[in-house]
């Protein structure tokens, strides 16, 4: 094992002198409310679409986070194959390493991957299965990565799946490659998971900015750009409860400095992108984003004028977590929104601060109590839409509450300035909808009988 490198809840990645946000702290054995480990880790590593993934367990563990998410490609979809070993009872009695060798062998001898992903689960870890040991053997006899991650569901949460799959990256995967070519000084987009084409909006203003995307960890990425991932100058943390413990041990592994930032608002783009080309350390970098931030402020300023006259004193309750707890919050206060109630679950100590800053005195916050706490906020702050995930749409239709989906399952990417403009409508086209009015007029056979 690499001497410097710690496991991912360790404490001590959090000590420095001057630090920035701690990762979420070290979650209870089996505290698996809203997703577990294994769901983590599924929802980091998927989204590397030229790879297989493996499940190393029964068949139900396969289905936990396939396709459940949000993530697009642009070509290769290898991910998109739900493999697994399909364990029965006689392989949990009798061992199921020799399935998974051959597995193994299925992939890649079918599929050709340039690595495969084999994942534990609750019944493998609790059975023993050396996955590490079936892994190594593989890759030395097969030629190619098998890259292990021991993420079994009822270690912790779906955060702490997030890091363990950080780690698996950071140990077997980022820097163990070579370019064909010198590549220019580039950023890593960490934590950023492409979910409705989000990232291909953010590498569309980094390109007019002259900004080069080294990785994408993971948003529709490839297996060889993750290996190289150790040849960036800078690194974004997009989701900074996810995989913030990636970027601190880059940092300390390659001298690779990070910051944490956002791309939901226009304010939030702006100061990433100058972020980024003031760590870079480029002048004329700089002259260029700046250029470029005030000709897509200035366009997008014109493009919201009927939608912020539209939405100017509606208030909102936001049900989210981690970067999106704060940074929606920015997005939704450039366009007249106040937040009248936001939900913290999900959000570390330094997300709550970044809340603090950007809600009045009056916000609620809504720590736990799901779907019936948020209904009673929005009863009680008289919000016109609910903003939240998507299992929080059905409650808020049978409520008769105008709703948009912020989460990862959702179908529109909100990142940029583009994606400003379209939450912009998005909230417009929910909040005015003519269903709201049909839906509390008393239904004909009660009109009928009122005469």
């Amino acid at each position: 094992m690499d001497p410097i490198r710690k496991e991912p809840y360790d404490a001590g990645v959090c000590a420095s002198p001057a630090p920035k946000s701690k990762p979420c702290p070290r979650p209870k054995p089996g505290e698996a409310a809203g997703g577990c480990s294994f769901d983590g880790a599924q929802i980091t590593l998927l989204p590397i679409m030229d790879a297989a993934h493996l499940v190393h367990g029964p068949v139900p563990c396969a289905g936990t986070s396939w396709e459940s998410r949000g993530s697009l490609t642009s070509g290769a979809a290898l991910s998109r194959y739900g493999f697994t070993t399909d364990l029965a009872d006689s392989d949990i009695i009798f061992g199921g390493e020799k399935k998974l060798k051959e597995a193994v062998e299925y992939i890649a001898g079918r599929f050709a991957p340039p690595a495969i992903f084999v994942y534990s689960t609750c019944v493998t870890a609790l059975t023993g299965e050396d996955i590490d040991a079936v892994c190594t053997e593989s890759s030395a006899r097969l030629g190619l990565p098998v890259v292990p991650v021991n993420s079994p569901g009822f270690v912790g949460s779906k955060n702490l799946g997030n890091r363990l799959a950080g780690d698996a990256l950071l140990q077997y995967v980022i820097g163990t490659g070579k370019p064909d070519r010198e590549l220019p000084p580039g950023v890593n987009l960490i934590g950023e998971y492409n979910i409705a084409g989000e990232i291909w909006d953010i590498e569309r203003l980094m390109g007019q900015a002259g900004i080069p995307v080294t990785a994408r960890i993971t948003g529709d990425s490839r297996y060889r750009e993750l290996t190289c991932a150790h040849l960036a100058r800078v690194n974004m943390v997009v989701c900074s409860r996810a995989l913030l413990g990636l970027a601190r041990e880059m940092e300390t592994k390659y001298g690779i400095p990070y910051f944490e930032g956002s791309f939901y608002g226009a304010r939030e783009t702006t100061y990433s992108l100058r972020q980024m080309a003031y760590l870079l350390n480029d002048r004329e970098l700089e002259r260029r984003v700046d250029r470029l931030t005030e000709r897509e402020e200035n366009r997008l300023a014109y493009a919201l004028k009927p939608y912020r006259k539209a939405l100017k004193g509606k208030k909102a309750v936001l049900y989210t977590g981690g970067v999106k707890s704060w940074s929606v919050i920015s997005a939704l206060k450039e366009l007249g929104v106040q937040v009248v109630g936001v939900g913290t679950n999900k959000s570390t100590a330094d997300d709550v601060v970044r809340i603090a800053e950007r809600v009045g005195d009056d916000t609620e916050y809504i720590a736990e109590g799901g779907a019936g706490r948020i209904l009673k906020t929005v009863r009680e702050r008289k919000a016109d839409i609910m903003i939240a995930g998507g299992r929080n749409m059905y409650v808020a239709m049978k409520e008769q509450i105008p709703f948009v989906d912020i989460n990862q399952e959702r179908h529109r990417a909100y990142a940029g300035y583009e994606g400003l403009l379209r939450l912009a409508k998005e909230l417009v086209h929910a909040i005015s909808h003519p269903v709201w009015k049909l839906a509390a007029n008393p239904a004909p056979w009660d009109r009928e009988a009122d005469r």
